[in-house]
C-alpha cells in the first residue's frame, strides 16, 4: 500500500526556497513530508558551467538561482559531498540543473 499521497507544492505570496519542493501527506506518520536532496531526480535539463578559479557552491548558487542557499542543489546534482572543496580543483565542467525542472521521486 502506498504510505505517501496528495503530492502537492506550497504557494506562497513571496519568493521562498521552499516553493519547487513537493510535500506529500505520510499516512503512516500522519504528518506531511517534504522531498529530500536524496530523492531527487537527476533528470532535469542542466547548463554547463565552465568552472573558474574564485567559483564556489555559493557564488554558483547565487549567480544562477539569485540565492546562495541553493548550493545543495548544485552539490547534489554534481555529486558533490564536500560543500568547502576547491571546484577547480576537481572540475573543469559543472552542471547547474534548472530550478523549475527538479522532482523529487519515492520517499520511500
Amino acid at each position: 500500500m502506498d504510505d505517501l499521497k496528495n503530492k502537492r507544492y506550497a504557494k506562497f505570496d513571496y519568493t521562498s526556497r521552499y516553493t519547487g519542493i513537493p510535500f506529500y501527506y505520510n499516512k503512516r506518520d500522519e504528518k506531511e513530508v517534504y522531498g529530500l536532496s536524496k530523492n531527487m531526480l537527476k533528470n532535469a535539463s542542466w547548463v554547463a558551467h565552465k568552472v573558474k578559479s574564485n567559483d564556489t557552491l555559493d557564488s554558483l548558487a547565487l549567480s544562477y538561482y539569485n540565492n546562495p542557499t541553493y548550493r545543495w542543489i548544485i552539490a547534489y546534482f554534481n555529486d558533490i559531498q564536500d560543500a568547502f572543496i576547491n571546484l577547480k580543483d576537481h572540475f573543469e565542467i559543472l552542471k547547474i540543473p534548472a530550478l523549475n525542472g527538479i522532482e523529487f521521486g519515492d520517499l520511500r
